[in-house]
């Protein structure tokens, strides 16, 4: 029998970005191909207003996910679309993650007007906003400079169009999604920029008081077992080093067959000291393995790391 929890349009919260409206649409897509109707909620977060300062000043504890999440709970929106590696490392107790699609390939990438660049050839000034990123450029690329790199995609290619950078990190997934992959002048490697945890893959979330009915209809549309498993473990490993988008830890999963390898850890802001840490274990295994490794890395120094990170910003 058809019920209105069944039957009504999913409401889908997002940003406004291109790259988050590109995001949305994809799951619309998804949603009509499962024979369900959709309605947008177009929403701007802190972390699009504020664009003047770092990530890590703002408060970066849900600052493109809070005002999307609040949409859930007062009832605006059925589901919030995310950029996985946003999602904050703790829920709130009244929401859950549904589904995780299909992941992009999930390097970094180098992008510049000049298809020659390469990075640590001579002096180069590089935009990013990722404090992962900028740790990792410090350790490998020592006489590269870093510089300040906030804003939606659009707006970071215009700043380097107007020479403030010679080149910009970003994931690959954002610039093949918008389309920009012609100005890739090179593909970063997984054994030096491991991605932050869930990069590459798009979370959904929802209030857990969404009927079960029309919960399992959204899983069943947009869950892709495979990368909610490899999630799974990335995301328990982040949430046990308490670790946001402020502190540089990284983590990649990786199944084959019905086995899971975990690769993750964490750099200091200045470069010098990194801890990477690597385990495998059954796909059922996959919060457990998350957890243990992250008690590893902290073991072996990841929680002098982490202290000092925070004293600094304190």
């Amino acid at each position: 029998m058809e019920t209105a929890s069944t039957t009504s349009p999913i409401r889908i919260a997002t940003r406004g970005s291109r790259l988050a409206l590109w995001q949305a649409h994809h799951v619309a897509d998804a949603l009509r191909a499962n024979g369900m109707e959709v309605e947008m909620v177009i929403i701007t977060t802190k972390g699009d207003l504020v664009l003047d300062k770092s990530l890590d000043k703002i408060g970066a504890k849900g600052v493109f996910t809070e005002e999307l999440e609040e949409s859930l709970r007062n009832g605006t929106s059925d589901i919030a679309v995310h950029s996985a590696k946003d999602v904050q490392s703790t829920i709130p107790e009244d929401l859950e993650l549904l589904a995780f699609m299909e992941r992009e390939k999930v390097h970094d990438v180098v992008i510049s007007f000049d298809p020659l660049f390469k990075l640590g050839e001579g002096q180069q000034v590089i935009g990013t906003s990722s404090t992962r990123r900028r740790s990792i450029l410090k350790r490998f690329y020592p006489n590269v400079i870093t510089a300040e790199c906030r804003g939606n995609l659009q707006t970071r290619i215009q700043k380097l169009k107007d020479g403030q950078y010679d080149a910009i990190l970003l994931a690959y997934a954002g610039v093949a999604r918008m389309q920009y992959d012609h100005m890739i002048a090179q593909h970063l490697p997984l054994d030096t920029f491991i991605p932050a945890a869930g990069q590459g893959s798009i979370a959904i979330e929802c209030a857990k008081t969404l009927p079960l009915e029309r919960k399992l209809a959204l899983k069943l549309a947009l869950d892709h077992k495979p990368t909610h498993l490899c999630l799974l473990a990335e995301r328990a490993y982040l949430r046990t080093m308490e670790g946001g988008c402020s502190i540089p830890t990284f983590a990649l999963a990786t199944l084959a067959g019905e086995e899971l390898t975990l690769k993750a850890g964490i750099i200091s802001l200045d470069g010098k000291h990194l801890i990477l840490e690597e385990t495998t274990a059954a796909s059922g295994q996959a919060e457990a393995m998350g957890e243990q490794l992250a008690h590893a890395v902290l073991s072996q120094g990841g929680d002098r790391i982490l202290q000092s990170i925070k004293a600094e910003k304190s």
